[in-house]
């Protein structure tokens, strides 16, 4: 995982200097910033000296052409940055004698050592992904830094105004400072909670690509792609945690769905009526590969995640939908909700119970847990009951619950789908 990679990109006399630039970053950020953060101890200087390597890039590959080493020229730029911070900054003074030796020892264009990358890498990881911050913020600064977007890439793919983003970041990054949020891996105890912080900011990023909370597109696939890139880095950078794995299975199995789920005008397709020969088999693949990683390194007590791709993976198996287990995926759920106890993976397992063994066996669970408050304004609660109703036969509650289903999504396609059912009953 060194800083050497090799971009792919052309370096021919025709090539846009911008889009060469741009996707040299694409690559080269995490680690870029993950290295000078490990020497400055700074999340947010460490991106600023890297942004000042990227504008140096800018100003200079269209003229000198792109170096045969662009990971290692970014690089040495930011470190020369820094040398010169450090001497221009009263308040890290006290650090250059320490910080100037180690830079300056490596101002070259040599590769650093690539344990040294993957240890600041995995510090990066659990920085951004920090308790001291809001979900928002994690998740912006987490796509910032270890995915390279921009402030607009961001906002595009949450549907919010740029420069809420650009404030999230901003906060993000000065909370850090002004906490004094170490540059490490937490130890002992603290790092069970800390890691599943981390995971829970990838798995969110997935879920809003993977079915978006709000707008006109089913699907953000950039977003899904992005949180399988930094499922795999963490996974590898961590290859002996179990729900690191599960949450890379989970991720790779609900993927392999994706084409499948977006019908010919960009309608979204429900599980158990998608063309399954559409479904990415090489991602299958993985995802039943990794799941079993993750059992395996559980010894018989897996997590959420892992107990999640299990889930998925019934499906997977299934070639048609009516070979589907569900039963097996009943007891899953059941599993699940000991370790989670959440309103919503009762939601699941009711809709597997109704599969198993009948819709009232499902509508009497739904029922159990309709005045959660977790649930209210949750619009998949009347959606899935107008289901159970509608297969009962009882047409007009099921309308009545389409219809409620339709007022409270936030997202137009899943809105229009659930107005056609209405209209059906």
């Amino acid at each position: 995982m060194g800083t050497g990679t090799d971009t792919g990109t052309d370096r021919g006399a025709g090539a846009d200097p911008h889009r060469t630039v741009e996707a040299v970053w694409r690559i080269e950020a995490a680690r870029l910033i993950a290295g000078l953060a490990g020497l400055v101890r700074d999340v947010g200087l460490a991106e600023e000296l890297a942004q000042d390597a990227l504008v140096a890039a800018l100003e200079q590959w269209p003229g000198s052409g792109v170096p045969d080493n662009p990971g290692a020229w970014l690089m040495t730029v930011a470190r020369r940055r820094a040398i010169d911070l450090i001497r221009r900054n009263e308040r890290l003074r006290h650090n250059l004698a320490e910080l100037g030796h180690r830079l300056e020892s490596g101002a070259g264009e040599e590769r650093p050592e690539p344990d040294e990358i993957e240890d600041d890498l995995l510090r990066l990881v659990f920085t951004a992904c920090h308790p001291a911050l809001s979900m928002e913020s994690r998740v912006a600064l987490t796509l910032r830094v270890l995915g390279g977007l921009t402030t607009e890439e961001i906002a595009r793919a949450f549907l919010v105004p740029e420069p809420t983003v650009a404030q999230r970041i901003v906060r993000a990054k000065r909370a850090l400072a002004d906490k004094g949020v170490p540059f490490e891996v937490p130890g002992g105890g603290e790092l069970a909670g800390r890691l599943a912080a981390v995971l829970e900011v990838i798995y969110l990023i997935f879920n809003e690509g993977y079915s978006a909370t709000a707008g006109d597109d089913w699907l953000r696939p950039a977003l899904c792609e992005d949180a399988l890139r930094l499922g795999r880095v963490l996974a590898g950078l961590m290859p002996g945690e179990p729900e690191v794995h599960g949450l890379v299975a989970l991720m790779e199995l609900h993927a392999s769905r994706s084409a499948a789920r977006v019908g010919p005008s960009g309608e979204p397709v429900l599980l158990l009526e998608q063309d399954r020969t559409r479904w990415d088999r090489l991602l299958v693949g993985r995802g039943l590969q990794a799941l079993r990683r993750a059992e395996s390194l559980a010894g018989g007590a897996p997590g959420p995640y892992a107990l999640q791709a299990a889930i998925a993976a019934c499906h997977a198996r299934a070639v048609v939908a009516g070979d589907t287990d569900w039963a097996r995926i009943a007891a899953l759920y059941e599993e699940l909700a000991k370790l989670l106890r959440s309103p919503v993976v009762e939601l699941n397992r009711a809709v597997a119970l109704s599969m198993a063994y009948g819709p009232e066996v499902g509508l009497g669970l739904l029922d159990q847990i309709a005045g959660e408050p977790a649930l209210k304004g949750y619009h998949l609660l009347p959606s899935v009951r107008g289901d159970l109703l509608f297969k009962l036969g009882r047409l007009e509650e099921a309308r009545a619950e389409f219809e409620r289903a339709a007022a409270l999504t936030r997202n137009g396609r899943e809105r229009a789908l659930l107005e056609s059912r209405a209209a059906a009953c």
